[in-house]
């Protein structure tokens, strides 16, 4: 696949993804990413990002701070 902002090529990668909501941030780590090699750019699946947003759904309501989850752990 070609990346959509540069058309550099893209690699499957494991990176983190943070969500700074304010009144806490959550990080959630490993989450299956496509990366550009030319310029960086990640890009997740539709499936993941759904996942993501669930997670990120699930953990901001048990949270006052800084919270660590784990993309494949959480599920």
């Amino acid at each position: 696949m070609k990346c959509l902002s540069c058309k550099g090529e893209l690699h499957d990668e494991y990176t983190n993804f943070i969500a700074d909501l304010g009144e806490c941030i959550i990080v959630v780590r490993n989450v299956p990413t496509q990366v550009c090699a030319q310029c960086g750019e990640k890009s997740y699946s539709y499936s993941v990002s759904v996942r993501i947003q669930e997670i990120v759904n699930q953990v901001r309501s048990l949270v006052s701070g800084i919270a660590e989850v784990n993309y494949s752990e959480a599920a």
